[in-house]
Formats: C-alpha cells, sequence, structure tokens
C-alpha cells in the first residue's frame, strides 16, 4: 500500500519572517500572523499559503494530514477545520507543547502516525509535485530522504544563494543509500556528485522507526534545540532501519523571511487548487 499520512510541521516561531528585512512592509494582516508566527497562514494570492501546501499534498495521494502546531494556534485549527470540508479530506492538528525543535515536533505526531510511515514537510515550503508523489509512492520499510539538486532550486525556486549555500547537504552512495546529512560543511564540493550538489530540505518519508530515535535526541550544544538531523544521524547509526534517498529536480516555493513574501506570490499566481 502507498503511503496515504503526511505530517506538516507548521508550529515555527517564525523568527526571521519577524526579524529579517524590517524595511519590507506587509500590511496589517500579514504583520499580524507575521508577529503571532503564523507564516502557513499568510495569504499570497487571496488563499492562505497552508492551503498550497495541503492542496499539493493531496495531489500526491495524501489524504490524511497532520498538522503540527503550537497549544495557542486557534486560528490554524479554525483553518485545518475549513480545509477539511472544502476538500473532503482528513486534516488533524497534534500539538507541540513548547518550540524544543523539529525533533521534538516529530513526536507530537506519533499518535496520528498510528505505526503507519508518513511523508513530512515543513510548513513554509511548497515542495514540487513529482517529489511528494515519488515519496507518496513508497510501500517498503524503509525510510527515505528527499535530496535536491541545489543548481535547480536556485534556478527554479526563490530562495537566494546566500540562503542556500549555509543548507545541509547529503552523502548517498551511488546506489542511492542515505550516508549522512552534513550541516553547513565548510567544503560542500567534497559531497558533489556526477557534478550534483545534493541538499536536504526538510522532506521525508519515515516509518514508525523514527519516533524512538527522536526521543534518544540530545539538545544541540549550540542551539539548545531537539533536531531531527540529529534523529536521522541516530537512526543511521543504529543500522536497524534502511535509509535511502530519492533524488528529486525542481525548485520550492519558499516562504522563511518577510522578503520572500513577493517572489513567492509571483511563482503562485494563476496556480489552481482543489479545493
Amino acid at each position: 500500500m502507498d503511503t496515504q499520512k503526511a505530517v506538516v510541521l507548521a508550529r515555527g516561531l517564525g523568527k526571521r519572517m519577524r526579524r529579517e528585512r524590517p524595511d519590507v512592509g506587509l500590511g496589517p494582516e500579514r504583520e499580524r500572523l507575521a508577529a503571532e508566527g503564523l507564516k502557513p497562514l499568510m495569504p499570497l494570492g487571496g488563499r492562505p499559503f497552508l492551503d498550497y501546501i495541503v492542496d499539493a499534498l493531496l495531489r500526491a495521494g495524501l489524504r490524511r494530514i497532520c498538522l503540527v502546531i503550537a497549544p495557542d494556534a486557534h486560528a490554524m485549527r479554525q483553518h485545518a477545520l475549513r480545509i477539511q470540508e472544502a476538500a473532503d479530506a482528513s486534516i488533524e492538528c497534534a500539538v507541540q507543547q513548547r518550540p524544543l525543535g523539529t525533533a521534538d515536533a516529530v513526536l507530537a505526531a506519533e499518535a496520528f502516525a498510528s505505526g503507519d510511515p508518513f511523508v513530512l514537510c515543513n510548513g513554509d515550503n511548497l515542495y514540487p509535485d513529482r517529489a511528494l508523489k515519488g515519496l507518496a509512492e513508497l510501500n517498503d520499510a524503509a525510510c527515505w530522504l528527499a535530496a535536491f539538486d541545489r543548481d535547480e532550486l536556485l534556478r527554479c525556486g526563490n530562495i537566494p544563494g546566500e540562503r542556500l549555500k549555509d543548507f545541509a547537504v547529503v552523502a548517498a552512495s551511488a546506489e542511492g543509500r542515505l550516508l549522512g546529512i552534513a550541516e553547513k560543511p565548510p567544503e560542500p564540493e567534497r559531497y558533489v556528485q556526477d557534478g550534483k550538489l545534493w541538499v536536504s530540505m526538510n522532506l521525508y518519508r519515515f516509518t514508525a522507526g523514527i519516533f524512538d530515535s527522536c526521543r534518544s535526541v540530545k539538545p544541540h550544544p549550540l542551539r539548545g534545540e531537539l533536531e531531527l538531523t540529529a534523529a536521522v544521524a541516530g537512526l543511521l547509526e543504529s543500522g536497524q532501519i534502511a535509509f535511502r534517498v530519492l533524488f528529486c529536480g525542481g525548485g520550492i516555493v519558499d516562504l522563511t523571511s518577510r522578503a520572500d513574501i513577493a517572489v513567492a506570490e509571483r511563482a503562485l499566481k494563476g496556480r489552481q487548487l482543489s479545493f
């Protein structure tokens, strides 16, 4: 059976949206959403960004979706109900009580997963349809990471080169087995494979084994967060579950900072949603 569940990390504090480029005015409604850390509800082309994400997941065949949100994110809960009614799909919310990091956010969705495999994605990224569908069609017992060609992300997406150069790079074997994820490596060229540098955009297909690994993560020594990359590294080291790489092309619509909004809105112009 294909993967049918998806988890969207939608609790982010939106620090960059609030702090970066204060010279970029957003208007009252967008300013309020940025201040409250509700980037997924940021309107683009008349629709919240979250609608585009959910639409892409549904088109990939992921009919059961869980949004990981903050305890007081009442607007997110209300909008999830509206989407569920309009899209005729299952949209649930799981609460991450405190913003302890991405590994902790994944743990919040353990009851939703209920032992089933699931696709995990960010709430401020719109991924290519082919990447989501490729993960959704997997039906094996392995975990998978979607790796993106950095040059194609620059050509086809809206992520600036100066930000993209700091993204984690993916190390994989010739057969597509994940060897590791290197955070901001000093010499990224060491990881070039067949002329391409592959980066992680936090898009995965996990099996239930990820939860025990998330539970074992220690806070990062500098950032103090429980990071998903550490949980992935622990899973790799254990050797208990196969971890493979799905190599993907295309660009990503990113909504990290205030300066991304206008560019993202242009990228989404004319995009028709299914609900």
